[in-house]
């Protein structure tokens, strides 16, 4: 049975206990609080729990680093939803240590995609650089400050909107502020 069977099979025995029931919340965010964390699996749950996090506290958005490479990509977008129309006042993001966005490449990449039977001519005729689109980043603290100062000065976040940065320790979950 492949994962999604499994998957499946749960949700329906799920749905059936009403193991729902004690999820069920509104669309507004508790805290009114957002947090941009990656999407790595040791974060899976960690993160909500380390942060004190119930189900409907805050708006999650995770992505390949908790980074925002531009100013009109869809993490950011997310971010000024949860701004505008969801009430979010304070922002966090949240990277963590070992992370595998850390020394990613387009050239790691372009191989496994030649790999695949990916052909190298789509590797080169879209609009994006994907040199540019596929880089990761080599000190997180720093990647962290860049994402913080992408959000502080975006043109269509307000300046009341609290920001901060964090790294969360994948294994203990301690946070540490990044200034």
């Amino acid at each position: 049975m492949s994962s999604i069977d499994q998957v499946l099979a749960f949700n329906r025995k799920f749905v059936a206990s009403k193991g729902y029931e004690k999820h069920i919340t509104d669309k507004y965010p508790e805290k009114k609080l957002a947090v941009l964390s990656c999407m790595d699996t040791r974060l899976s749950v960690l993160l909500q729990e380390a942060l004190g996090l119930e189900n409907g506290d805050a708006k999650i958005i995770k992505n390949a680093g908790a980074v925002i490479p531009s100013l009109w990509d869809s993490a950011m977008r997310s971010l000024i939803v949860a701004v505008y129309e969801l009430g979010v006042e304070e922002i966090m993001v949240v990277a963590h240590t070992t992370c595998g966005a850390c020394h990613m490449s387009f050239h790691h990449f372009k191989d496994l995609m030649l790999e695949r039977g990916i052909p190298e001519s789509e590797l080169t005729r879209h609009d994006v650089d994907l040199d540019e689109w596929l880089e990761g980043f080599h000190d997180t603290e720093k990647s962290v400050r860049r994402t913080v100062g992408t959000i502080v000065n975006h043109p269509l976040i307000p300046s009341d909107v609290t920001v901060r940065g964090f790294i969360i320790d994948s294994v203990t979950g301690e946070l540490t502020e990044v200034r």
